[in-house]
């Protein structure tokens, strides 16, 4: 094998500045979480320099039959079609179909005269004021226009957005006028929420192109990136190479997963209700490789430009206010502070030692619903992808961070 996804093999791992054992190390670690059931089957890859240093595979695609978790197995990555669903809009952004302190109201009116949360009254009903602007684009491409998302019961609106299935949208318009009937959970840039502002980026795309967002997606995206095997279906050629879905059930083992965060589970076989840019898209290792190889290149890959360099440092620049950042909110899903923070589709570790972690300084990363991950470190020119079908939950988070542990742990000369 010459190559991963096109994506080169490096010579061997010590010259791309890794211990081969640590890295075998990783892969022990990774088999046993198989078998003892942890999970059905994982892909792991990581790549320096732009070349491919450790790819493995381990376990079965399906717990039902004994096909082999495989280079090509094709994984629901849930909240990764995010970043991607961000570079689409950043090419509109680059064609100079939108700017950053745009109102959102711009291109969904139906969220004109939207109201902000305020407390609540003593019946249990929400009061609400006026916002004092209606949020722009960058804060919905950073989570910080205060919508929400209805995974949660942590806030009146996000269980608005729950009791009111907004997820359960029938196409993305419909999205909009269910997320637009709610209030704000503050006032726009003030906080900082995981929301569907995503999935209201891809209805953003359909209105600004005219095409539908996985055509969008896959000419001006998978395509130029030979990502062949990514999209919002995976077609019946591709049914076998589906990797099932499963959560933990009672015993500790594993059965087949029929939602996530109460939201039922489509069949990725089929085309979905509606391609949804928060989290809607099916993917392999190598395919997510070669699109966090094309951000770590600063919008290039073989040759293909997907995206200027300047607009890739603009992605990778945090934008949470200053203020934001400075004061803690459990409300958050992840401990932002002035070492963490989001940009336009990443989070963003912006000091490492501060933070205590083993990253360099800029990576950008985010995870799946299904356990997926992947981080861009440009101080160590590293990219790195894991994939797992477990519904996320405390033991998909150890799978994140252990494999960043073994992985840095590897890393014996990061001057190579």
């Amino acid at each position: 094998m010459a190559d991963v996804g096109g994506l080169p093999l490096a010579a061997d791992a010590g010259a791309a500045g890794f211990d081969a054992g640590r890295l075998d190390d990783m892969a022990v670690w990774m088999a046993n979480m198989v078998e003892t059931g942890q999970v059905a089957g994982a892909s792991t890859l990581l790549a320096r320099h732009g070349q491919v240093v450790d790819f493995r595979t381990f376990g079965r695609a399906r717990l039902g039959d004994e096909a082999p978790l495989a280079a090509d197995t094709i994984f629901r990555i849930y909240s990764m079609t995010k970043p991607i669903t961000a570079v689409a809009m950043m090419i509109l952004f680059e064609e100079g179909r939108w700017r950053l302190d745009d109102p959102v109201t711009k291109f969904l009116p139906e969220f004109e005269g939207q109201k902000v949360f305020a407390g609540l009254e003593a019946d249990g009903t929400m009061r609400l004021e006026d916002a004092c602007q209606p949020p722009t684009m960058r804060e919905l491409m950073s989570h910080t226009a205060g919508l929400a998302y209805g995974l949660f019961d942590t806030h009146p609106v996000e269980k608005a957005y729950r009791d009111q299935k907004v997820l359960s949208a029938s196409g993305l318009d419909d999205l909009a006028r269910r997320a637009a009937a709610i209030p704000l959970m503050f006032q726009p840039g003030t906080e900082w929420f995981y929301s569907v502002a995503a999935g209201l980026q891809g209805l953003i795309v359909e209105r600004l192109s005219g095409l539908s967002l996985g055509a969008f997606l896959q000419s001006r995206v998978f395509e130029p990136l030979r990502m062949v095997d990514t999209g919002f279906q995976t077609g019946a050629d591709k049914a076998h190479r589906l990797a099932g879905l499963y959560a933990a059930d009672a015993t500790g083992g594993l059965e087949p997963a029929t939602h996530i965060f109460d939201v039922p589970i489509h069949d990725a076989v089929v085309p979905p209700p509606f391609e949804d840019g928060g989290g809607g898209l099916v993917s392999t290792a190598a395919d997510y490789a070669r699109f966090c190889q094309m951000i770590l290149n600063r919008g290039e890959l073989d040759g293909v430009r997907v995206l200027a360099a300047e607009t890739i440092a603009l992605m990778a620049t945090n934008a949470i206010s200053d203020a934001v950042l400075a004061r803690t909110n459990p409300l958050r899903l992840l401990p932002f502070g002035p070492a963490f923070g989001f940009g336009l589709g990443f989070s963003i570790v912006r000091d490492p030692g501060t933070l205590g972690v083993c990253e360099g300084r800029g990576t950008l990363s985010w995870g799946g619903g299904g356990g997926t991950w992947f981080w861009i470190d440009p101080t160590h020119d590293i990219v790195a992808v894991g994939m797992i079908q477990r519904v996320a939950d405390p033991v998909s988070d150890i799978f994140r961070k252990t494999a960043r542990s073994f992985v840095y742990r590897a890393l014996a000369h990061p001057e190579r």
